[in-house]
């Protein structure tokens, strides 16, 4: 990667964008309300860069958020993200985030606890807001305490997190649900050599 470059592409949930510099990813953007939003908030955060084709190792990032919103398991942990110029306080941030799995979740004071942090909940919630690479550093993973949504500063606010967390198959809360074969609703699923066929 040598030149500030972004293009769009087409994902289940939406037209995304990408921007990248010589150094890694410096933005991923989620879906507006239409394509020519999408572009103008992608030129407004990265004035410097041009429309291009991705090179190869942005195209590979580009298939992999595809996939993963196609609701396939995929890895973007190895992703170079270029985080120059954020915060060090985002960016630890940022690194425990990348740790969460798809369909995995974290509260923001969970997060705060595994940066030695335990009372910055809230600063955990702002730096997630100021998140330059949804999905890659997926923050849509990061919840509130009690498993509520909390905030998601995208394109249609919580919606749009609580999509996210479902095309994951992720779990928002600890409350049983009618799969669970826990006898919360009164019966438990068999064990599967004694269902019928």
């Amino acid at each position: 990667m040598t030149e500030h470059g972004f293009a769009l592409f087409d994902t289940d949930i939406g037209r995304c964008g990408i921007a990248w510099g010589a150094r890694g990813i410096i933005g991923v953007q989620l879906p507006e309300a239409g394509e020519a939003r999408t572009r103008a908030r992608l030129v407004r955060r990265h004035p410097h860069a041009r429309e291009a084709p991705p090179p190869a190792d942005v195209r590979r990032v580009i298939d992999s958020i595809v996939s993963l919103l196609g609701g396939q398991a995929s890895d973007l942990s190895a992703a170079a993200l270029d985080m120059d110029g954020l915060p060090e306080f985002d960016r630890r941030v940022y690194e425990v985030a990348r740790g969460i799995a798809p369909g995995a979740t974290l509260s923001y004071g969970e997060i705060a606890a595994r940066l030695g942090e335990r009372g910055l909940a809230r600063d955990v919630g702002q730096a997630l807001g100021r998140n330059p690479f949804p999905i890659i550093v997926p923050c849509h993973r990061v919840l509130a305490a009690g498993g509520k949504a909390g905030g998601f500063s995208a394109n249609g606010g919580v919606t749009t997190k609580l999509r996210l967390l479902t095309i994951e198959r992720a779990r928002t809360s600890d409350a049983p649900t009618l799969f669970d074969g826990d006898r919360a609703f009164g019966f438990a699923l068999k064990p599967k050599a004694q269902r019928r066929r």
